[in-house]
């Protein structure tokens, strides 16, 4: 064989071995491909160029898991604005849960908090309003005076009330957040995040829901009373996704020149919520835009999943050594848990395990059990089963008279 034959022939083999070997990487790819697309597994970065958001950064939250759906640049630290006030409003909230204030309390206007720039109601020095009209003002009209009034009477000075906000984000866990002051004027080293206002935001709306009565409100009015007279003020909501979306319930928008347009939405259809955080859109129909197409995508892609009878025949637990021989257990509220794309809520399951029996004394609410719940093998949740009532144990004197009792009976 001729030198050149044999290198032909030994080109020929190599090229066939690369092309088999070839053809079974492209195969395994192929295969490999397939099995993703068959178990449901996507790229959460592929998903997040499909919707084309302008701006800077987003998050979309499903609040009762907090389980992040949808992000984009979650962690950039940027200025807030008036979205700020999610946090100012959420102090507010505590205080008048807490019977710290009530809504019903006026408060007075400071030099201060009148001369707040920006987003106002034009508060003067000296007048007061109630707090209920206050936060009408801060959630409604994005009021930077009123602001800074209710900080001022939550916590007898701006200053403090802004370490509260930065230790209450620091117990969040927003771990990129900064406030400098209560209501998102423009200040150096006041930033945070999209997450971290999602994070507040579901603080705000799981803890406290009766701020939809105010973040839902289109247009109202407050009436000024001064040393010039009384005269009524409208208030118009910032917020155009209230009258644009379906379902919208609020929160709050934020806009300066350097934040941009920014704005923390949430929305409610099928009983399901979610809030979509956009920061730093370009303008104000940008920022509709996007906070839709976030809240588009999460009701497209989630549904919510309830029982209401966790617990659906009443169950005894025997109680040893108690003044009563049974206690009712008893599971209360409803079970919810978010299904995604891809999720059935035919494969839910659950299981219940109790005590048989506890030893005495038992309080009431004591847990002696839960109802466990799967989603195929993986587990989702619990409830926990309690004791509808206190048992006391037998004293010395209990056992005395239950003897003497039973010896009468067999005497007769």
């Amino acid at each position: 064989m001729t030198k050149k034959r044999v290198y032909f022939v030994t080109a020929l083999a190599l090229l066939t071995v690369f092309s088999l070997s070839l053809s079974a990487s492209c195969t395994g790819l192929l295969c490999t491909a397939v099995k993703a697309e068959k178990d449901g597994e996507t790229d959460a970065n592929q998903e997040n160029q499909d919707l084309s958001l302008a701006c800077e950064s987003a998050v979309l939250m499903e609040p009762l898991s907090g389980n992040v759906l949808y992000e984009k640049d979650k962690d950039k630290q940027l200025r807030p604005a008036s979205v700020t006030k999610v946090m100012t409003l959420l102090l507010i909230m505590e205080a008048l849960d807490s019977g710290k204030i009530s809504y019903e309390e006026k408060v007075s206007v400071s030099a201060h908090a009148a001369s707040m720039g920006g987003s106002q109601v034009f508060l003067e020095e000296g007048e007061t309003q109630t707090v209920e009209d206050m936060i009408k003002c801060i959630t409604v009209s994005s009021a930077n005076d009123a602001c800074v009034a209710m900080a001022e009477y939550v916590s007898g000075s701006e200053e403090t009330f802004v370490k509260e906000m930065n230790a209450k984000a620091e117990k969040l866990g927003m771990k990129n957040t900064h406030f400098v002051n209560c209501c998102g004027l423009d200040a150096d080293g006041h930033v945070t995040t999209a997450y971290d206002i999602a994070l507040m935001s579901r603080e705000l709306t799981v803890k406290h829901p009766d701020i939809f009565k105010f973040t839902t409100i289109w247009m109202d009015t407050i009436t000024h009373v001064t040393a010039k007279g009384s005269k009524e003020f409208g208030l118009s909501n910032t917020n155009k996704l209230i009258k644009q979306y379906n379902g919208a319930t609020g929160l709050k928008t934020g806009s300066t020149s350097l934040a941009k347009f920014c704005l923390s939405a949430t929305a409610t259809r099928n009983n399901l919520n979610l809030i979509a955080v956009v920061m730093a859109s370009p303008d104000s129909k940008t920022r509709v835009k996007d906070a839709s197409k976030l809240l588009d995508y999460g009701f497209a892609n989630c549904s919510l999943y309830e029982d209401t009878k966790v617990l659906e025949q009443s169950r005894k637990v025997t109680v040893r050594q108690g003044k009563q021989e049974q206690v009712g257990v008893s599971a209360k509220g409803t079970f919810q848990f978010v299904l995604t794309k891809g999720q059935e809520a035919s494969k839910v399951t659950k299981k219940i395990e109790c005590k048989k029996e506890v030893k005495a004394p038992v309080k009431k609410g004591q847990k002696l059990g839960c109802v466990t719940y799967y989603l195929g093998k993986e587990k989702i949740g619990s409830v926990p089963l309690k004791a509808v009532q206190s048992v006391k144990e037998w004293s010395m004197g209990d056992c005395i008279k239950k003897v003497g009792f039973r010896y009468l009976l067999t005497n007769k």
